[in-house]
């Protein structure tokens, strides 16, 4: 079939098979040009490996280190008449490139929430080669179902304790607009918690320290994105606040618990980007557009694979790495520092409607957008007749 883009909202219902192996190789090229990750282990597994950070992470560790790589992920697989899910498409070309490269790859597609996709990720870990020495948990799901008590909660993208008004950007109609959201009750605050707090992290590393393949030195971490004033009211200051909280809650806790295996357990901070979750919540598609321009024109702005880069050499496996005073690794300086945040706190203030398309970055945020899908990669042929059946290898 010819695929080209169906984008409903903050979503695009297809995706490419050719443009994502294309998006994938981009960023394989970027980590096989720097560097090699000389202190990275061999033996790494991404909770949420298919787009965004967790794929970044994935492409990072094995083609800078030559790490072999479990991952786990949540993906529709292709038919003849509809073309699968993005994260599908990324898989098999990640499994091709590994193949070619003759790195050690293997994916779980289910739901990384349940005890049974613990139980098998853990059998091909002691079957394949003992132990983990790396475990990052990447998973962004809007619904997670308890594994013990089935019991479905759902998380909401809502302020905490009062109101919120300010403006947003609405893709859809090209709009810039002021939008408004009730403060949430404190069902919908705990709720959120249990989907994108820090509960299943920890599930995962007692899952694997009772099975005994958690490595002595073992390190871990939760990607997160804390922001600063623009963003605080629906990150900070908001039910997805609250379950970042939880995320620090975790990691201090998982220090705790595993001091006989030296264990390393860190929340990861990251620059604000387009990605699949973040198209979702409102205000971020405004701010990320302003940020781009800002960042680019100063020089600074990097995308998922160079955050990842940053953060296995500079973060994770430095000999001395910058922490915050809540103990998290900080990747985001360069969006997050006052100079920065100056300049697009100006921009903030000046856009609307009429300026926006001037002010703003959306050109830069909306080819990020369809990245993600697997649209707008050069030197593909998007009028051309593809199979949309993959298969991973």
């Amino acid at each position: 079939m010819v695929i080209h883009p169906k984008i409903r909202g903050f979503i695009c219902t297809n995706a490419h098979p050719v443009g994502c192996a294309a998006h994938v190789q981009q960023q394989i090229d970027f980590i096989q040009q720097q560097p090699k990750i000389e202190a990275v282990p061999q033996r790494v597994l991404v909770i949420g490996c298919s787009t965004g950070y967790g794929l970044a992470t994935r492409i990072a560790t094995a083609f800078g280190a030559g790490a072999k790589t479990i991952g786990v992920c949540f993906e529709k697989e292709p038919t003849e008449k509809r073309t699968g899910t993005a994260g599908w498409y990324n898989t098999a070309a990640f499994h091709e490139a590994a193949q070619a490269a003759g790195l050690y790859a293997k994916s779980f597609n289910g739901d990384a929430f349940s005890n049974e996709m613990k139980a098998e990720v853990i059998e091909q870990i002691k079957e394949d080669f003992g132990q983990v020495d790396l475990v990052v948990y990447s998973l962004a799901s809007p619904k997670r179902k308890d594994p013990n008590s089935d019991q479905v909660f759902s998380s909401t993208l809502k302020p905490v304790g009062q109101a919120y008004t300010t403006k947003t950007y609405d893709t859809d109609r090209d709009e810039v607009k002021e939008i408004s959201l009730e403060p949430a009750n404190d069902d919908e605050i705990a709720q959120t918690i249990k989907v994108m707090g820090g509960e299943d992290w920890e599930l995962w590393l007692d899952a694997l320290n009772q099975a005994g393949v958690l490595a002595p030195n073992c390190k871990t971490t939760a990607y997160t994105y804390i922001g600063k004033e623009l963003t605080w009211p629906i990150y900070g200051h908001a039910t997805i606040g609250k379950a970042k909280e939880d995320l620090d809650r975790a990691a201090a806790a998982m220090r705790a618990r595993y001091t006989n295996l030296n264990l390393e357990a860190y929340v990861s901070s990251l620059k604000a980007l387009v990605t699949q979750a973040s198209s979702a919540i409102p205000v971020m598609p405004l701010y990320i557009s302003l940020i781009y321009g800002v960042m680019k024109e100063e020089g600074t702005h990097e995308g998922c694979i160079e955050q990842i880069y940053r953060l296995l050499t500079e973060g994770l496996y430095a000999a001395n790495p910058k922490l915050d005073e809540a103990g998290r690794l900080r990747m985001d300086g360069k969006e997050t520092n006052d100079a920065t945040q100056a300049k697009i706190k100006a921009l903030w203030d000046q856009v609307n409607q009429d300026n926006f398309h001037q002010l703003a970055d959306y050109e830069g945020y909306h080819s990020d957008f369809l990245k993600l899908f697997g649209f707008g990669i050069a030197g593909v042929d998007y009028d051309a007749d593809v199979d949309p059946v993959v298969s991973w290898s």
